[in-house]
């Protein structure tokens, strides 16, 4: 096992990346030694409560500096090895098209990123702390910047790939991006599959399945009362195109109309499409049904999940391409024992099988998730028989100390186990 990993990613803390959190914890616990460089800070309202208990250092490189910051760290660089600073900054500046696509710096921000790691991590060799791999959370910018990295440090690097970032941006940069990692690790098989299909068999072997793991000792089943009314659905996400919260409402409205027990609906999280939800949810009367109840943190979600007798998420794929893998709050809910209604979008069938631990319908299929949901809402019996067997798909592989182990045998250059 190394024993200093630097983790690079876009934002931190994001609410909506739990998942990063945990394996940072994960990690930790297994003994591995961790700093982060986050590109930019989240500034976000909530922070999961779990963040307090990394114990890793975490370096923001846009906080604004003086230029004689700045300039010492070009210094550093340029001193220990001026060649290798000379021929990075002419690939930068040679290839812009490396940041077309999904992206929020120009190549020349992402080398001045890779500067500022690289200074981190040659002050780390000279203190005899240094460090031995460095991952990158995304394929997009931290990706870039971890490439840049290792031109000018030598430092060997590997990518979690995870959604928009791996479908919209160009395959010529993701193929070189992939060639100079040491692995390219995703969540999801249906990623795994779009990543054989865009880099060439050389790279093949670098490709690596990790699924993100859950605390299966944290997300555990509560005791549900039978026969309560109304029945309670619960949802999370952020408000945006792909997660196909319209696809949720119009079923829940077809629901509503259906010989079925009462239900009601709560939405967690919010983005740009809160609005136009509240206001459809209106127009389908669904106001007594429907509550979005916004942001909450994970120790919320968990008693959300709790409470709550079903789990729906009723994503698609946009004209854009933005798509999920397998998304989080679908694992976490599982692990909580809650049947899930959600459709086959990403890599969702990769852990929820229609009829075995949830309902899966076509996206944007509304009649077939209303359906569903009616199926659910009706039976208690076969609600607790689904959740019962997600619960068991969870338990068996998607455990985040399980994923911890299989990361760092990647992190140390090998396969995971």
């Amino acid at each position: 096992m190394p024993r200093r990993v630097m983790y690079l990613v876009r934002s931190w803390p994001r609410l909506s990346q739990t998942f990063i959190v945990n394996e940072v914890l994960a990690q930790e616990q297994l003994g591995t030694r961790l700093a982060l460089s986050s590109l930019t800070r989240s500034n976000e309202r909530l922070v999961q409560p779990q963040v307090s208990a990394v114990a890793a250092e975490v370096q923001y490189l846009d906080d604004p500096r003086p230029f004689r910051a700045a300039a010492a760290d070009h210094a550093l660089v340029v001193g220990s090895a001026p060649l290798a600073y000379a021929a990075t900054l002419l690939f930068a500046v040679c290839r812009p098209y490396l940041a077309r696509g999904y992206a929020t710096l120009s190549t020349l921000g992402c080398f001045s990123a890779a500067v500022r790691v690289s200074a981190a991590i040659q002050r780390a060799r000279r203190r005899g702390a240094p460090f031995d791999h460095l991952h990158a959370h995304f394929a997009h910018d931290p990706a870039l910047v971890a490439l840049l990295t290792r031109r000018l440090t030598g430092l060997p690097y590997s990518i979690t790939a995870h959604a928009r970032d791996l479908y919209q941006i160009p395959i010529s940069s993701l193929r070189t991006r992939a060639r100079d990692a040491t692995a390219v690790v995703t969540c999801c098989a249906a990623n795994v599959d779009y990543l054989r299909a865009a880099l060439p068999p050389s790279l093949h072997p670098r490709l690596h399945l990790v699924h993100h793991g859950v605390e299966i000792d944290r997300f555990v089943p509560a005791p549900r009362a039978d026969g309560g009314s109304p029945v309670e659905i619960v949802s999370v996400g952020r408000l945006v195109e792909k997660k196909g919260f319209p696809d949720l409402l119009s079923a829940c409205r077809e629901l509503r109309d259906a010989p079925a027990e009462p239900f009601r609906l709560r939405i967690y999280g919010d983005g740009p499409m809160r609005e136009e939800l509240t206001v459809l949810r209106d127009r389908l009367g669904l106001l007594d049904e429907v509550e979005l109840v916004g942001e909450r943190n994970g120790n919320e979600i968990l008693r959300a999940y709790q409470r709550a007798d079903i789990f729906a998420l009723t994503p698609w794929v946009p004209a854009d391409g933005d798509r999920d893998g397998v998304p989080n709050v679908i694992v976490e809910a599982m692990a909580c024992g809650l049947p899930v209604v959600t459709t086959d979008a990403g890599g969702i069938t990769e852990v929820v099988q229609h009829g075995v631990n949830g309902l899966v319908a076509p996206p944007r299929d509304i009649g077939t998730l209303a359906g569903h949901l009616v199926e659910l809402v009706s039976d208690g019996a076969r609600r607790r028989a689904l959740g019962d067997a997600g619960r068991r798909v969870v338990e068996e592989g998607y455990d985040v100390r399980s994923a911890a182990r299989r990361l760092s045998a990647v992190f140390a250059g090998g396969s995971p186990p």
